[in-house]
């Protein structure tokens, strides 16, 4: 059944997409496509997975809301559209067949869900849930929120959606801009939380990489589009020397596994963007990655480049996720004491964040301070998304338990 659900998982997006394009009802396209995925786990596993299974469930879905509104009152209404786009000769695409149509149709859905008119931390959260094909806990696990109050963004944004009569289609040139941020945010968050994901969404991660060379066709001068792109691809040449369901540090890393084709293309973008002068917040995260992926090993990181640049960064995009990368570099170059300061300074916003607490469990145990580290590892393994990260934590806080008067010792943080 994993399979069968991993399979649906990639096809969410497109197929959701789809059916918003062919009946312009969110919610429709989403039981719709709920409905072909119970008829999934019932077929699949007796006939095998199709060959084409976004087609599949893009098939079912739309027969399934056919028959729904049927009932209703707009049945008559969507009749003749269906009837219309027949006679158009439009139907000879099927709809589950053309997987470049249903591409396009996902990138005009982020276009929907980024609308101005929709409050930005929605306008992210509904682009990941439809098409990114994030569970409602997987979004708000996203924005450290509760699963409750995700599902209630996430309703006030479809609503927003139908009483505004947002259109579905790609902005003009004029209306391109004001919607590109929240489009560039929302692909990057798509693409981290398919890195995240112990089950290796790889196709989700692909289809982000897709999508944003997609932009970048679209506003070859728009710089962040371009630096968005860079800093996907930068992180996805180092996915040949992650494990399999485990956690494996940048330290860690064996590099003569990473994609040099993808680490090339990266720093050509990287190159031509600092040629041009101010960089923005993508830009600056790009030229990060880059700084790391140029280092033949862990040790000989430019980490002077590496804070310099997270000075940069946290000032146009001063967020305390930010700062805590930042106080992560500034620990390789002046040390786990001025590291362990800077944490102090976010500590309070970032207290339910599984990752400010492994940082300081990391600065602690460097400081010789045992106890304090062992429970900043508990702290950090309750509070892990991810079963590879739970282990890994409780690992290392069974570890030092296990030997209480440890110090020093070389850097094991986990890096940006």
């Amino acid at each position: 059944m994993d399979d069968v659900e991993h399979a649906f998982r990639e096809a969410h997006g497109r197929a959701v997409a789809t059916l918003v394009r062919i009946f312009g009802d969110i919610s429709l396209a989403e039981d719709a496509v709920q409905d072909a995925f119970v008829a999934a786990m019932v077929r699949w596993p007796r006939y095998g997975i199709p060959a084409n299974p976004a087609g599949w469930i893009v098939t079912t879905a739309r027969n399934r809301a056919i028959d729904v509104v049927r009932r209703d009152e707009r049945g008559r209404e969507l009749q003749q559209k269906l009837a219309a786009t027949h006679a158009s000769g439009e139907s000879a695409q099927r709809p589950g067949e053309d997987l470049g149509l249903m591409r396009d149709d996902q990138l005009r859905l982020i276009f929907i869900c980024c609308h101005p008119a929709i409050r930005v931390e929605h306008q992210v959260a509904l682009t990941l849930r439809l098409v990114g094909g994030l569970s409602p806990a997987e979004v708000a696990r996203a924005f450290v929120v509760s699963e409750a109050t995700m599902a209630k963004r996430l309703v006030r944004a479809k609503y927003k959606i139908k009483a505004a009569h947002i259109p579905y289609r790609v902005p003009s040139d004029a209306e391109l801009p004001a919607r590109l941020r929240a489009v560039l945010s929302v692909l990057y968050l798509i693409y981290n939380a398919a890195a995240d994901d112990q089950e290796g969404r790889g196709d989700l991660r692909h289809e982000a990489i897709r999508l944003a060379r997609a932009l970048v066709e679209l506003m070859p001068d728009e710089p962040e589009a371009a630096g968005l792109l860079a800093l996907m691809l930068l992180c996805e040449s180092r996915a040949p020397a992650r494990a399999a369901g485990e956690l494996v540090l940048l330290r860690d890393q064996d590099r003569s596994k990473w994609d040099r084709a993808l680490i090339g293309e990266g720093h050509r973008l990287v190159l031509a963007r600092i040629r041009r002068g101010r960089m923005g917040p993508f830009q600056l995260q790009a030229a990060i990655q880059g700084v790391h992926c140029a280092a033949p090993t862990f040790e000989d990181t430019d980490w002077p480049a590496v804070v310099k640049l997270y000075d940069r960064l946290v000032t146009v995009m001063p967020t305390p996720v930010v700062a805590l990368n930042r106080a992560i570099a500034v620990a390789e170059t002046e040390g786990p004491a001025t590291a362990l300061g800077l944490l102090e300074e976010v500590a309070e916003e970032l207290d339910g964040y599984y990752l400010l607490h492994a940082t300081r469990g990391t600065l602690l145990q460097q400081l010789g301070r045992g106890g304090e580290a062992t429970e900043a590892y508990h702290r950090a393994a309750g509070l892990a998304p991810t079963s590879a990260e739970v282990r890994f934590l409780s690992r290392r806080r069974d570890e030092l338990a296990s030997r209480p008067q440890e110090r020093g010792g070389p850097s094991r943080g986990l890096m940006p």
